[in-house]
């Protein structure tokens, strides 16, 4: 398993990822109409070409991806997504634990996640992040904001 930075050509590969990962969670909330299922290929090579993009690969098959964007000394998290049969392995751990090392720069790293992806929420606390607000986006779904500090690092 190689960690390294995603080009914009990996942009297709990382939705089909993306897409297989967020299934899951359309089915625990009820949605089919989450935004990183309706996300776009050039949307993720904006993405990768404007922040930071990670990729996980095996071989040559990427099977998780992570996003980064500075704003300011904070970097907003964002798609951190696994292949469903590679769930489970430390792979969004280590995807995460490699953005954070490459953006030395950021203070804090701020992400969020639905109230019912309690392996998401496992894996974020464990790796520092605190629960900062909730907001409640419908009867459906409240998104859970989380904030590392700098005192994790």
């Amino acid at each position: 398993m190689e960690i390294e930075r995603a080009r914009a050509a990996d942009a297709g590969e990382i939705l089909t990822v993306q897409r297989a990962a967020y299934v899951t969670e359309a089915q625990l909330y009820g949605d089919p109409f989450l935004p990183p299922l309706l996300e776009s290929v050039e949307q993720i090579r904006k993405g990768i070409e404007t922040g930071i993009a990670l990729k996980a690969t095996d071989g040559t098959r990427i099977v998780g991806a992570v996003r980064g964007q500075l704003s300011g000394t904070t970097c907003l998290v964002g798609r951190l997504v696994v292949a469903p049969d590679r769930q489970g392995r430390g792979l969004g751990r280590a995807l995460l634990e490699t953005l954070h090392e490459q953006t030395p720069e950021a203070t804090a790293f701020d992400l969020f996640t639905g109230h019912l992806s309690e392996a998401n929420l496992r894996l974020y606390r464990r790796l520092g992040y605190r629960e900062t607000r909730r907001e409640r986006m419908d009867d459906h779904l409240t998104l859970v904001h989380m904030r590392r500090d700098p005192d994790h690092g």
